[in-house]
């Protein structure tokens, strides 16, 4: 039996696995600043709650992993203070983000948080950890999906050049 036998929470992590985890939370930690940043500014009651629902998604993930590296002795990466709440009528229209740039940007940040965690499972040599990033990943899947159909209902996909089928040209 080796060193990455038995029970994976008695197996030490590998580097791979520290940066990895120790980045998502560090990223983690920008969007959330972000994203509380947006909750200001936000006018779609929709969107808001939206926004809300991926700082709390965020925060749990963290939560978590923050726990799995305090137990290995890693020390966390910084995080930014809670931001304060803001009126956004009180924003001027120019300085104010738009519902628009707030989804796109909710909607980018869902495709590289689906590919962090995959990176982050690909190097996994801990089930645990990877198990715990598969979770992200299907959560976080799940909620780009509520991300999109909320764009497109409201309006804010702007869509790549369409492809027309020859099929449809007959």
């Amino acid at each position: 039996m080796g060193v990455m036998s038995g029970n994976p929470k008695n197996e030490p992590m590998h580097y791979g696995e520290v940066i990895g985890v120790w980045a998502f939370i560090a990223a983690n930690n920008g969007l959330i600043s972000g994203y509380e940043a947006f909750i200001n500014h936000v006018g779609d009651g929709d969107l808001g709650k939206l926004v809300k629902e991926a700082i709390d998604l965020m925060k749990s993930e963290k939560k978590e992993l923050e726990g799995l590296l305090k137990d290995n002795g890693i020390a966390l990466p910084p995080a930014a203070p809670d931001r304060p709440k803001a009126n956004a009528e009180e924003i001027p229209v120019g300085a104010r983000f738009t519902d628009l740039e707030i989804a796109t940007a909710v909607g980018s940040d869902v495709g590289k948080g689906l590919v962090s965690c995959s990176a982050v499972i690909g190097q996994c040599l801990r089930e645990d950890i990877g198990m715990m990033f598969g979770k992200y990943h299907m959560e976080r899947a799940k909620f780009g999906l509520k991300a999109l159909r909320l764009a497109k209902e409201k309006g804010w996909v702007v869509p790549p050049p369409l492809h027309s089928s020859s099929v449809n040209n007959e």
